[in-house]
């Protein structure tokens, strides 16, 4: 399927308006010369070129004045049709790029925020996270924009965010997406809890090898394409720049999230229709690496999973995708999108 893509000029976000005299100061040159010269990506990626223009929202939330980078892509047709996208834990909103120019083509304004302690957002040392705060800023985002009502889609850790997200405002989501959401079981009943101290040490413990191995095995079901490199330059950067303490907090605080706040149960409390789009090759599942062989086994199966949660959820239809793994519009998007785009 060819998809006659809008044409759009990608920014550098390093700054997302016209520089001001202001930010034209001399110290204002030193402060990009020195991120230009800079090995690796700061907490920020402040390095790192989005696909579209990067906007900040800024936000007091825990005390604390933080921002959440977002981005929106307007259609280019005057349309009042929008859908919010939620990203994983592992990948920022840029890897949504695809899915935006699809969408824009069918005349969506896509709107695509990075959570807080994620992407370009703020990562903040002393946080308590939690799907409910991520949804409340989430909400207050759309707000500031005037956005009422959405489709939303979230992947991966953002399936839990949608659905909590559904929960909290039901009469802003029209319909709700859940592509390969984990979640789709409660771990901590399959398997031990490993508080954050030994979360944070197995956050500075890894490589890029580690990464990619991780990748390999439960996204794309052990078969590596030249095209998923790509995503591996976040974490890579990140791992060679100066913030890499500041990274691995934040990425223990919300494995720590994901791991004590299950969604599961509340599956059947969803009111707007659900569509769960699953790789049925996908094999996510946290703590599946420390649980008992018994468990480990069980622990991860998409396709059983989503036939569960499909009866749970009053108005749902599941999609499953076969010989696809966790992130299937990544994978191979025009077979993600013909199944997809029939559901708009």
């Amino acid at each position: 399927m060819k998809l006659l893509l809008i044409p759009i000029i990608s920014l550098l976000f390093l700054s997302c308006t016209t520089p001001t005299k202001k930010e034209k100061s001399p110290k204002h040159l030193a402060n990009l010369a020195t991120a230009a010269n800079q090995k690796g990506f700061d907490a920020e990626l402040t390095q790192y070129k989005y696909p579209f223009d990067v906007k900040f929202f800024k936000i007091k939330t825990q005390s604390q004045d933080l921002k959440m980078a977002y981005m929106d892509i307007a259609s280019g047709k005057p349309s009042d049709k929008v859908v919010v996208l939620l990203h994983g834990k592992n990948f920022p909103g840029a890897y949504f790029e695809e899915l935006i120019l699809a969408l824009n083509q069918r005349n969506y304004r896509v709107i695509v925020p990075d959570q807080i302690g994620f992407g370009k957002s703020s990562k903040p040392k002393n946080y308590q996270f939690s799907f409910h705060d991520l949804a409340r800023n989430t909400k207050a985002l759309m707000d500031s924009l005037g956005v009422q009502r959405y489709q939303l889609l979230g992947h991966s850790m953002g399936g839990m965010l949608a659905t909590r997200f559904a929960l909290m405002y039901p009469s802003s989501v029209t319909k709700l997406y859940l592509v390969n959401p984990i979640g789709l079981e409660d771990w901590k009943t399959m398997t031990s809890y490993r508080d954050l101290d030994q979360t944070y040490a197995a956050e500075l413990a890894t490589n890029l090898e580690k990464v990619k191995n991780y990748q390999l095995e439960f996204y794309y079901d052990g078969k590596w394409k030249a095209e998923y490199d790509k995503w591996l330059d976040i974490p890579k950067g990140w791992l060679e720049g100066p913030d890499y303490q500041s990274v691995a907090w934040n990425a223990a605080l919300t494995a720590d999230m994901i791991f004590t706040q299950p969604v599961f149960y509340e599956f059947k409390n969803l009111k707007m229709k659900t569509i769960l789009i699953i790789g049925d090759k996908d094999k996510t599942a946290i703590g599946k690496a420390w649980a008992l062989p018994e468990n480990k086994v069980r622990m991860g199966d998409y396709p059983k999973m989503s036939q569960t949660v499909k009866q749970m959820i009053p108005d749902s239809q599941l999609i499953l995708l076969k010989g696809m793994g966790h992130i299937p519009f990544v994978e191979n998007f025009e077979r993600f999108w013909a199944s997809f785009a029939k559901t708009l």
